[in-house]
């Protein structure tokens, strides 16, 4: 098992910000002390393209969650551990293109820019960061950020003159900062749990107290140690490159947390039954729903061990090019079939491939709910919230989004319901209602104008 390095030593043999590589080879240290009782996890599920809202919409008015109408069905077995929310949108998203600039409004809801990968600007931080931010610090890992999709590159000049950057991340540290998704599960793995011999470090010895008490307590920051030439260099450069110098230390401060996060002891949740999980081999799966699933557990093995408790995961991204032809009676992709016109042969291969991803999140949904935890199970520790930034993917709606919010939060939520908002409600409100569940504080988020009653 990999020892701990001295957050200093690495900083300093690696260079200013360069902490990066190190990180893998890196340790949890916990303290003896345990919780009580299990935190409450939050997780964000993330599906590109839209759905048929036919198909998802429920009939008739009333509050209790029937899973009745053909998409909500594959939720039939978490019905009562779910909430469909209905009315909520992004208005900043509004128009201008279908996709890239939606994607990064799903968590946040910011005004997305025009813009190449020089000048990206989402407006906000995702809502998931504003939760690692505050209570990042109590696990060896702030959050964990999963997907499937490579990442595409290059300007959409057809679709408006967007990065197609902006369609790979829906978390973002920072307005103009997003975080990568891991979608290789040996690597995502790793960053849970190493193996191996630590490595040699001239002048130390990790078994003196002196090592010990460093790795436990240096808190030096490597922008200390250059925070006069920074100030120098910020007197000598333009605006807008004084931002992008806040926004990389910004990112380097992130990553000094996450390596401080390792070192320190904290007091975590130590489920007492297994979770059976064999470490993955290197690469991708080529099996697509193995893929999706053996991400899914990493996500569920990483809130089982308390190694973080806020996880996003993106089952594709925008304008994903994934083949779905290995789905029987379909060929295209996602997008592709999306735009279906209407016209029937189409239309049912676009809902065959919305069914496929819905029986994928009502794979975790159900999972969470029969693993056991405390004084009941990991589904009634959490709230998983499912969703995408467009209601129909045939014409790019935005108002209404699909959305359904899983899981009791230890009974902060009252699940197995319907709660309709009034028309064009900011999903922010859900927002702040989420964070304050978290036990985080906050009356507002930008557009926020109230909150959403889960009690």
């Amino acid at each position: 098992m990999f020892k701990p390095l001295s957050r200093r030593t690495v900083l300093r043999g690696l260079g200013a910000g360069m902490a990066l590589p190190m990180l893998e080879s890196m340790t949890p240290v916990y303290g003896t002390d345990k919780l009580a009782k299990p935190p409450i996890r939050a997780a964000f599920i993330f599906m590109p393209n839209g759905v048929w809202p036919k198909d998802w919409d429920p009939a008739g008015q009333g509050e209790k969650f029937e899973a009745n109408t053909p998409f909500l069905k594959n939720f039939e077995n978490v019905k009562e551990e779910c909430t469909l929310l209905q009315n909520l949108w992004n208005a900043n998203s509004k128009g201008r293109n279908g996709h890239w600039p939606k994607v990064p409004a799903f968590l946040g809801g910011g005004y997305v820019e025009r813009s190449t990968v020089r000048n990206l600007g989402v407006g906000r931080t995702s809502v998931d960061q504003v939760m690692a931010r505050e209570i990042g610090h109590k696990t060896s890992l702030p959050s964990l950020e999963l997907g499937i999709d490579e990442p595409r590159s290059g300007i959409d000049s057809v679709g408006g003159g967007f990065t197609r950057l902006y369609g790979n991340h829906i978390s973002w540290r920072g307005p103009r900062t997003p975080v990568a998704s891991e979608r290789i599960p040996l690597y995502a793995f790793n960053r849970l749990f190493k193996s191996g011999k630590a490595p040699k470090i001239p002048g130390l010895k990790p078994d003196t107290v002196s090592y010990k008490e460093s790795m436990l307590y240096d808190s030096t920051s490597v922008l200390d140690l250059v925070r006069e030439e920074a100030k120098s260099l910020q007197r000598k450069i333009s605006r807008d490159d004084r931002e992008k110098i806040d926004e990389y230390f910004e990112t380097v401060r992130a990553i000094e947390l996450q390596i401080s996060n390792s070192m320190i002891p904290q007091k975590r949740w130590v489920n007492q039954t297994k979770f059976e999980f064999t470490r993955p081999e290197a690469g991708i799966p080529e099996n697509h729903e193995a893929h999706v699933r053996l991400m899914l557990d990493i996500l569920l093995l990483a809130f089982w061990t308390d190694s973080t408790r806020i996880s996003t995961f993106m089952l594709g991204n925008a304008q994903s090019k994934h083949d779905y032809s290995f789905l029987p009676g379909v060929k295209g992709t996602f997008h592709e079939l999306s735009h279906h016109r209407e016209k029937p042969e189409l239309l049912k291969q676009y809902k065959d491939i919305v069914h496929y991803n819905l029986r994928q999140v009502s794979y975790v949904m159900e999972k969470m709910k029969s693993m056991n935890e405390g004084q009941g199970n990991l589904l009634d520790n959490s709230m998983l919230l499912f969703g995408s930034t467009i209601k129909d993917g045939n014409n790019h709606q935005e108002h209404d989004l699909p959305l359904i919010l899983a899981g009791k939060a230890q009974g902060k939520i009252q699940s197995g319901k319907i709660i309709k908002s009034p028309e064009k409600t900011p999903l922010n409100n859900l927002y702040v209602s989420m964070l304050n569940v978290m036990g985080i504080k906050r009356d507002k988020i930008d557009d926020s104008t109230g909150k959403i009653d889960l009690a």
